[in-house]
């Protein structure tokens, strides 16, 4: 079960969505935004995020902003995304050592609300449900 979070007023909080994508598999893409005008960090989930306490990822390249408010079809036949979670993510460590060696992050979603561990790995990343 996921628990609501109440975060500081001072502390910058930026968007998150966590897409639902048909193509070329079933998968769920994780976007954060870093900043107003960054293209958007991106980890295509390989396990159901409704279900567990830990889900494998990849690394994808940044993808644009529009998708942190886009559903439907992706030009080129690259499928269709429509929405599973979106809202608010503050990393609890600088943002830019989340690229490389990950981090933890505090998210409020319609979902997902809770804190996370992104961790890279060998052959995935993972990311983990942390207790409060």
């Amino acid at each position: 079960m996921f628990h609501i979070l109440l975060l500081p007023a001072d502390r910058l909080v930026s968007r998150f969505v966590i897409l639902s994508h048909d193509r070329p598999f079933q998968h769920w893409d994780l976007l954060l935004e870093i900043d107003a005008g960054s293209p958007l960090l991106t980890w295509r989930i390989l396990d159901d995020p409704g279900e567990g306490t830990g889900w494998r990822a990849e690394p994808l390249p940044d993808h644009r902003r529009e998708y942190l408010d886009y559903e439907g079809p992706i030009s080129g036949d690259r499928g269709t995304v429509t929405r599973w979670d979106a809202g608010d993510w503050i990393a609890v460590e600088p943002v830019r050592s989340l690229v490389d060696d990950g981090g933890i992050l505090e998210v409020r979603g319609t979902r997902w609300q809770c804190r996370l561990r992104l961790s890279p790995g060998d052959q995935f990343w993972t990311i983990e449900l942390l207790p409060d």
